[in-house]
Parts: C-alpha cells; structure tokens; sequence
C-alpha cells in the first residue's frame, strides 16, 4: 500500500516520504496511529497544503524531548527488590517498574519507550538504561537495583 508519511517514522522515512508498505502494517498501525495516511490524490494536495503546519509541530515535539532529554541524561535512580543471599532477585525489574521510578522522579514515560540495554535485570547491580523520549532523542539513565 502506498502511504504518505505524516512524521517520521524508523525504517520506514521521513515526513512526507511517499512510502509503500505492506498493507497490515498500514492499515492496522501506521493509519490508525496517525503517522500516515493512504497515497490519494486528494491526500497529496492536502498534505502539501499543511506541510508547513506538520514541519512546525514535529520541530516543536522535537526540542521538547530534547530539553527533557538533557534534564534526563546522567540521572541515577534506584530500585529495591527482594533478592536472595546471592543478590540474584526474586523475579526481575521489568520496563513498567523503571517507568515508575521515572516518574517518581517528575519524568513522564511509557514503559514503551524504555529499553534495557543488557537484557533482563535479575541481580543485584548498576544497569544502563535507554528512554527513547522522541524517534531521534535517546537518554541514557543510570538504574541501580539495591537488595531489600
């Protein structure tokens, strides 16, 4: 299916990129979502006539994340967990519980947009922790896990 891109969306393109793509992907997320629309005629003329007004909105979204983003990098936040005499836990720390901690901490996220980089966290330890804010805006947060 042929779409029009309304903001950038990773691997597929840019705002304003006429992409085709398969047609579920299109029609069950892209669409909905509100980050394409289908490759009309009538579509193309309107989205050029509020190209401008997206361009706008997209840069704005942009340098909100990113000052959120500086706000975030080198941030330290703590998790406490049963753990074992071993110091492995009993059970993991999942993406929802560090999207709590985030926003205890006056940051709001998704726990969709966070991604632990060295996999699931079932010991004891300091992890890196990545928080996708915007599609370009990646932070880095500091998550130690202390035992209880």
């Amino acid at each position: 299916m042929q779409i029009i891109l309304l903001e950038k969306v990773i691997n597929v393109g840019q705002l304003g990129d006429v992409v085709k793509v398969k047609d579920g992907y299109a029609r069950n997320f892209l669409i909905p979502k509100g980050k394409a629309r289908r490759a009309t005629a009538g579509a193309m003329a309107e989205f050029e006539a509020r190209r401008a007004e997206l361009e706008k909105a997209e840069a704005a979204k942009f340098s909100a994340a990113s000052a959120v983003a500086e706000k975030m990098s080198g941030l330290e936040v703590s998790i406490a967990s049963k753990a074992g005499v071993d110091g492995r836990l009993f059970g993991s720390v999942t993406n929802a519980d560090i999207a709590q901690c985030l926003k205890a901490s006056g940051f709001e996220v998704t726990k969709t947009q966070i991604k632990i980089v060295d996999g699931a966290i079932k010991t004891v330890g300091e992890y890196a922790v990545q928080v996708t804010l915007f599609t370009d805006v990646i932070s880095s947060v500091t998550l130690k896990v202390v035992a209880v």
